[in-house]
């Protein structure tokens, strides 16, 4: 196996990843109507997770190498999953999203 070979190999594992998790926040941004914060929360476990640079490098620790990959997974997981509580809450609690407006105000 040629080092081009492993590079196409690498780029394309990496590429499937990303591709994957685009679709993952896409459909999550659809569903659960999350905000710009949480867009920005993503997209940023999403780039850490395919980028080369890590805090504890898989090259250099193996599979113990995915720890803080799958923390900032989870972190970003949990902190999404809390906006789009809080912000069900405020929707049945009768707080209104003051940057659209109501139906009735439409003109």
């Amino acid at each position: 196996m040629d080092v081009s070979d492993l590079i196409v190999a690498v780029l394309v594992v990496v590429g499937v990843v990303f591709v994957l998790g685009v679709a993952v926040i896409v459909f999550v941004m659809w569903r659960y109507r999350v905000p710009p914060r949480g867009l920005v929360a993503m997209v940023g476990a999403l780039v850490y997770l395919v980028s080369p640079v890590d805090v504890l490098p898989e090259v250099v620790l193996g599979p113990f190498g995915l720890v803080d990959d799958a923390g900032v997974i989870t972190v970003v997981a949990v902190w999404v999953y809390k906006l789009v509580q809080a912000r069900r809450i405020l929707r049945e609690g009768g707080v209104r999203d003051n940057r659209r407006p109501s139906r009735q105000e439409r003109p």
